[in-house]
């Protein structure tokens, strides 16, 4: 419903929204000033935050990944702090690559399993920025998300946008997707589009890695599977997920979840044979896994000139 008003022309429900998205305005902005000027933490450090101004996936996760991924090549230890949206545990905890998803969150376990990074959860950001620094002496710290969470400080700031969508009407919630107005853009360090294009921004997209069995991890050909498969999305915006398979030529029925869904087994007794998912639901489905479950894996891809400016930012120079 609401993804309709905000990423569509303006509706007029948008302007009966607009008193709500002044007092958000007001609000939020009080709260960031006061954060920043009187409890945000520094750290000795560089801390890298990856966010978004819009609500919903951009892909967010894959770049925290590949960010990750490219800083352990270098030698460096890493360590990646994340909400843990849906976590039922104490904070803050260190996610295990045997935890289940319902405990620790899908996104922050998925991290885990794609880095062997140490990854802590946590609602207070600093606090797991803290217990990385004492327990595991990272030397460079990723947020997955954040860019709001004003009281942890940081040495860098890169802003992904969806590049189909991009920033919707324009508006601030409720009104619109935006969590900070579109100006917050020109305060950021890097600004990364996925697919698309983007005015000063650099270029990313997903490509696919591989499909692999989930209950195996065996890696399968698309085209050997039974189609049209059923085709499982509990993700921010599923329809990048539906639009890889259209590129891949596969056929398939689209199952819509809601973000951060928690799957049970019977959510996934459908007249397919063969369902095919992220793995961002896949490290949900882990525990009652099938053979006919599989996972389309896919990574960020990032023109050169991103990581040439990423690896000469100042703020890296001491660890690099």
């Amino acid at each position: 419903m609401m993804n309709k008003i905000w990423y569509s022309r303006r509706s007029p429900l948008c302007w009966l929204l607009l008193p709500f998205s002044a007092f958000f305005w007001i609000a939020s902005g009080l709260r960031r000033l006061y954060l920043r000027r009187w409890k945000q933490i520094q750290f000795d450090v560089p801390v890298i935050v990856v966010g978004n101004l819009t609500v919903g996936g951009v892909g967010k996760t894959p770049l925290v990944i590949a960010i990750a991924n490219e800083l352990r090549m270098k030698g460096l230890r890493v360590g990646i702090v994340s909400r843990g949206y849906g976590a039922r545990v104490h904070f803050p905890r260190v996610v295990g690559l045997d935890d289940n998803a319902t405990d620790v969150g899908d996104e922050p376990l998925l991290i885990a399993k794609k880095t062997n990074c140490p990854v802590i959860i946590a609602t207070n950001r600093v606090k797991a920025v803290q217990y990385l620094m004492e327990n595991f002496q990272s030397q460079v710290i990723l947020s997955d998300d954040g860019l709001q969470h004003y009281a942890m400080g940081r040495s860098i700031e890169i802003v992904v946008i969806d590049g189909v969508r991009g920033l919707g009407n324009g508006l601030l919630l409720p009104a619109g997707p935006l969590r900070e107005r579109a100006h917050r853009l020109n305060t950021v360090d890097f600004v990364v589009v996925n697919s698309g294009k983007w005015v000063n921004a650099y270029c990313m997209k997903m490509v696919v890695s591989d499909v692999t069995q989930l209950i195996s991890g065996n890696q399968v050909n698309l085209n050997t599977l039974h189609q049209p498969v059923a085709a499982i999305a509990g993700i921010g915006n599923p329809q990048r997920f539906y639009n890889t398979l259209n590129d891949l030529g596969v056929r398939f029925k689209p199952y819509d979840f809601p973000d951060h869904y928690l799957f049970t087994i019977n959510d996934l007794i459908l007249e397919e044979k063969i369902m095919i998912m992220t793995e961002k639901d896949a490290v949900k489905c882990l525990p009652f896994a099938t053979e006919n479950m599989y996972v389309l894996s896919v990574k960020a891809d990032l023109e050169n000139k991103f990581w040439d400016a990423l690896w000469t930012h100042e703020k890296l120079k001491g660890v690099l």
